[in-house]
């Protein structure tokens, strides 16, 4: 699929080595690419090849050796600890493997968690969270603990919290890991459709090669180094 629109992300000179055993591991070697906004990227790769840590620190959840992530020109890791935060929470949404819900809040809370830290009034994050939970199909789960949910219903109330502050960009990291095949066609349709709804970006870590087909490009990380296939 074509995608026309202007880049949303900048990735420059990004590298990032881990320590093991006392020995410098490298796992990204000095990577740079651009996304556009709007588009679906699936990051592809073996297991431990390091699709986790990139989209970590395109996610400014962990910070990189050298290099800079910008998104529309904003380098997040120039700001201060707190600002950086304020900048996750305003910019990216997060759709992670395990779905990371908080047990003791229903589906609706769960969604209205980032749209309260980002300042919104309560009944205003409320309405939107109904919102969200409507369009992935859980207008009548609002009510229901995680508990009371399936594997794929948790899934679309952490798609719908990603969503809620409408951020520029989604990283997902193997949001479709933990389902079986019904739910995990569920859920990427249910990501496409998102995508077009709301022309949001979404960069998606991932082995499903039903994902990976269906997006805008490819990423393919290897040995460190990326390429758009």
């Amino acid at each position: 699929m074509k995608n026309d629109s202007h880049p949303v992300l900048d990735v420059v000179n990004l590298s990032k080595s881990y320590h093991t055993d006392g020995i410098l591991v490298p796992v990204l070697r000095d990577i740079s690419f651009s996304i556009n906004t709007g588009e679906v990227i699936a990051v592809t790769g073996p297991s431990g090849i390091g699709k986790s840590t990139l989209l970590n620190l395109i996610g400014t959840l962990d910070y990189p050796d050298t290099g800079e992530v910008n998104y529309q020109g904003v380098n997040p890791f120039t700001l201060p600890e707190k600002e950086i935060a304020r900048f996750r929470n305003e910019t990216i949404g997060f759709v992670f493997q395990f779905h990371h819900l908080l047990p003791e809040f229903t589906a609706l809370e769960n969604v209205m968690i980032p749209s309260i830290i980002y300042h919104h009034k309560l009944e205003s994050a409320r309405l939107k969270a109904i919102e969200m939970l409507e369009r992935v199909g859980l207008g009548h789960r609002i009510k229901h603990r995680p508990s009371a949910l399936s594997g794929g219903e948790r899934q679309r109330v952490a798609v719908a919290r990603a969503l809620i502050n409408d951020p520029l960009v989604v990283l997902a990291d193997e949001p479709s890991g933990n389902l079986d095949k019904n739910n995990s066609e569920m859920l990427i349709n249910l990501l496409l459709e998102l995508n077009q709804q709301f022309k949001r970006t979404f960069i998606i870590a991932t082995h499903n090669s039903d994902i990976a087909h269906r997006s805008h490009r490819i990423l393919s990380l290897n040995d460190g180094t990326v390429r758009f296939e």
